[in-house]
């Protein structure tokens, strides 16, 4: 195994060399086996171990092990303790789930903090087995299917190659010693039921299952990039990017057979999990919108647009004083004055300055707002009616900025100007605004 796990290091880790490596260790068969591979290779390591406090003495006597194994070997260590149970209540997870963000919250600190390049965790092929079989038990994509990933970022599991009995004849051959953990005698937990109960009949099925599965995997991870090659060919038809929205053509869209597994691929890395609201959107209203944490898709006639969540204040002001020739927060605004007007557009208008009072204020627009636009009589218009005339979307709207003048509007910034403050032929004094 040592030669296998060599040659494997070497073919597809080659990356590791030279670098600070940090191997997460728990003390149990496959860490410790982790630990004296990379003992007899020439890398720089050190031991990452957490002591979770869920196994009462049996924890500290892990912890005990692990400082002993450390010192006799004198391999630099790094130790921790949580309040896993603590952590777990307060924040309403799992017992597992908690473990984990507080092990990979540390682990990533330790690299940032420590100088390591790398964390190096023991997950093996029978690991990777129940994985399938936990994702494929609750349900799941294709990306569930594929396995755990041998590289993650700067998380990276050597041993995926290797299997359970694998590792314990290694550990056997080298009088390697180890703690057993008592928790993975229960079948309080899923994984625990699947390793137990299910896989030993997999395996008395075919005695060469665990080769067969990952002969599988390894097709599933081929048709994952198939699918990602065709899901850039469709995104590149259907949607177009501007500035930090996403606008997806729906009439295209629908013609595809299938365009609801797209909609999945895209969307996921976003944070959505409400498909069925996603799919409905498709055929829904204008205006409907569907959330993740951090984004919106919002359906807007025969579009829909996908957008950061927009966090801004709404009751948020930005002064400007006179004489004031540029500001750069939250707009790029520029002010000059100017001896005549030249064409004036969406982006650029000439106002009379002595009908500003100063300081000028920009701001969110709201409701019951109301402007004159320009060339329309000095007939008077709500706000939110002009945008609904202009079809304005919703993110769109949400996005518009008024630079006023004692509380009248002087310009609807980038879309249209006030009639009141129009540069006529009495005009003394003008003033160009640019927005960049």
């Amino acid at each position: 195994m040592q030669e296998t796990f060599e040659n494997h290091i070497a073919q597809n880790f080659p990356f590791l060399i030279g670098k600070n490596l940090l191997l997460a260790t728990s003390g149990g068969l496959d860490s410790m086996v982790m630990v004296d591979l990379f003992h007899k290779l020439p890398f720089e390591i050190a031991i990452a171990h957490c002591n979770f406090q869920l196994r009462g003495i049996e924890s500290y006597g892990d912890q005990n092990f692990i400082q002993n194994y450390a010192e006799t070997n004198e391999i630099k260590l790094f130790l921790t303790q949580f309040d896993t149970e603590a952590f777990a209540n307060d924040y309403k997870l799992s017992t597992q789930v908690a473990a984990r963000e507080l092990r990979y919250s540390w682990f990533y600190e330790l690299l940032e903090t420590e100088n390591y390049d790398y964390i190096l965790t023991a997950h093996h092929a029978d690991d990777n087995l129940e994985t399938f079989l936990i994702h494929l038990v609750r349900g799941t994509g294709i990306d569930g299917l594929t396995g755990i990933p041998s590289k993650n970022g700067q998380v990276i599991r050597p041993l995926l190659i290797f299997s359970r009995s694998e590792i314990a004849q290694y550990a056997e051959e080298n009088a390697i010693q180890w703690r057993e953990d008592s928790s993975n005698a229960s079948d309080k937990y899923l994984r625990n039921k699947i390793r137990h109960n299910l896989v030993p009949i997999l395996k008395e099925l075919n005695s060469d299952f665990l080769t067969s599965f990952q002969k599988t995997q390894t097709y599933l991870q081929e048709s994952k990039a198939m699918i990602a090659d065709a899901s850039f060919l469709i995104y590149q038809q259907v949607a177009k990017e501007k500035g930090t929205e996403i606008h997806f053509d729906l009439i295209q869209l629908k013609k595809l057979p299938n365009y609801k597994s797209y909609l999945y691929h895209w969307f996921n890395e976003f944070g959505f999990s409400a498909w069925e609201d996603i799919y409905d959107l498709i055929d829904g209203q204008s205006g409907k919108q569907v959330f993740s944490s951090e984004f919106r898709l919002l359906k807007n006639r025969d579009f829909l647009i996908l957008s950061p969540i927009n966090l801004e204040d709404e009751y948020e002001e930005f002064f400007i004083n006179k004489n004031q020739k540029e500001v750069n927060v939250p707009l790029n605004l520029t002010f000059c004055k100017v001896d005549d007007i030249s064409m004036a557009s969406n982006t650029t208008i000439f106002v009379d300055e002595d009908k500003i009072w100063y300081p000028i204020v920009l701001r969110r627009w709201r409701d019951g707002d109301t402007f004159q636009p320009f060339g329309m009589d000095g007939k008077s218009k709500k706000v939110s009616k002009f945008f609904k005339d202009e079809k304005l979307s919703l993110i769109e709207k949400e996005k518009a900025w008024l630079l006023c003048s004692d509380n009248e509007i002087v310009w609807i910034v980038g879309i249209r100007q006030d009639e009141r403050f129009r540069v006529k032929s009495t005009t003394k004094n003008i003033l160009k605004i640019h927005l960049k």
